[in-house]
């Protein structure tokens, strides 16, 4: 087993390699026949081999080695046709000085790639260390603010159940008792039954934000979509004297997307819109289709949303109502998410809501821009 790394065994190689070149130019080069003038010029003009390997290897340091060491083996073949033939010898004098400069040079540029390589390798590997950090600065992060999430949707949980828990614990004490009136027995049996309704439909809510289903996609109409939803909330706007408007600003297409979540979402939209305006008043629908989305726009004429509330207008358990569970946005963004989209708030010019929903679509149809 060597213990010899595999990169000192290659320069080592390389070493031998250019000293056995340089030998056995020196000594061809003493043993051809003086008279052989192709036979010399072929033998000098081969010494460039050894000092552009060298150069190439070693760097300029390596190649001046180099040409030192063909110049000391070469002397006595120099010496010798200086007597007898001086312009060989001066030629060969003129190689040995032209190559080793040639060697010289390409070593430099070689020391200058090499540098630039290792600052490459250097910036690399600095740059994988600030990934490898990054990435675990991040996942440290993400589980920080999932543990984090989890905590206010706990406690938000917790207070969202106590209220019917305790109107529950009320009841069912009066009844336990046996003294109540028949009047006393139906208010709470009454109780019983609506806030059981109401945390079985808090924690459905609660279910459906945090485990929801995969989109169903299918090429669906916008329109039809649009219509059929405001259908579904015509009853809650009458009851309320509100009036339903769509301005569509369609024709033709189709998106691909889940029809039955992206209702759910509308419904949600539109029934906060009816219940934000107060009498009569008209809650705007308008569908369009800009910048490859699909966006439906849901405006009231309510009081609007106050500016320090607007930004938590989404998150789960948020709500300004009296008796909401603070779901219904937080599941209507959580859709319009995993349709690749998003919902937006803003205030309606005036007075009011607008609600935007954006739904990435795939077009079918010649549709308008």
């Amino acid at each position: 087993m060597s213990f010899i790394p595999s990169s000192l065994q290659s320069s080592k190689a390389k070493a031998v390699l250019i000293a056995a070149l340089v030998v056995i130019l020196a000594v061809s080069a003493w043993m051809a026949p003086q008279h052989d003038v192709v036979l010399n010029n072929v033998l000098h003009h081969l010494n460039i081999l050894p000092f552009m390997l060298a150069g190439l290897f070693f760097g300029w340091k390596g190649a001046l080695k180099t040409v030192l060491l063909a110049t000391l083996l070469q002397a006595p073949s120099i010496h010798r046709h200086w007597y007898r033939e001086s312009l060989d010898a001066q030629d060969e004098l003129v190689e040995l000085s032209t190559f080793g400069a040639a060697g010289v040079i390409a070593g430099l540029l070689a020391d200058r790639e090499r540098t630039q390589r290792n600052r490459v390798e250097l910036t690399k590997l600095e740059l994988e260390h600030v990934y490898t950090e990054l990435r675990q600065n991040i996942d440290q992060l993400k589980k920080t603010e999932r543990l984090t999430a989890a905590g206010q949707l706990s406690a938000s949980l917790a207070h969202e159940i106590r209220n019917p828990l305790a109107s529950i614990s009320g009841a069912a004490g009066i009844l336990s008792r046996g003294q109540a009136s028949a009047e006393d027995r139906a208010e709470c049996l009454e109780i019983l039954t609506r806030e059981s309704q109401r945390l079985n439909k808090l924690l459905s809510n609660f279910l459906d934000f945090a485990r929801p289903r995969l989109p169903r996609l299918q090429k669906t109409d916008p329109l039809e979509m649009v219509h059929s939803v405001t259908a579904l909330a015509q009853h809650a706007a009458s009851r309320q004297g509100v009036k339903l408007e769509v301005e569509s600003g369609l024709s033709g297409g189709e998106v691909e997307c889940d029809p039955e979540q992206i209702k759910q979402l509308l419904l949600n939209l539109i029934l906060n819109a009816i219940q934000a305006t107060d009498g009569e008043g008209t809650v705007v629908i308008r569908p369009f289709f800009a910048d490859g989305c699909l966006c439906v726009e849901v405006s009231d004429r309510g009081k609007g949303i106050a500016p320090e509330d607007r930004e938590h207008i989404f998150d789960p358990f948020f709500t300004t109502k009296e008796n909401g569970t603070g779901l219904g946005l937080a599941i209507a963004s959580n859709i319009a998410a995993q349709h690749g989209g998003a919902l937006f708030c803003r205030p309606n010019s005036g007075q009011g809501t607008v609600f935007r929903m954006e739904l990435p679509w795939q077009r079918t149809k010649s549709v308008p821009s």
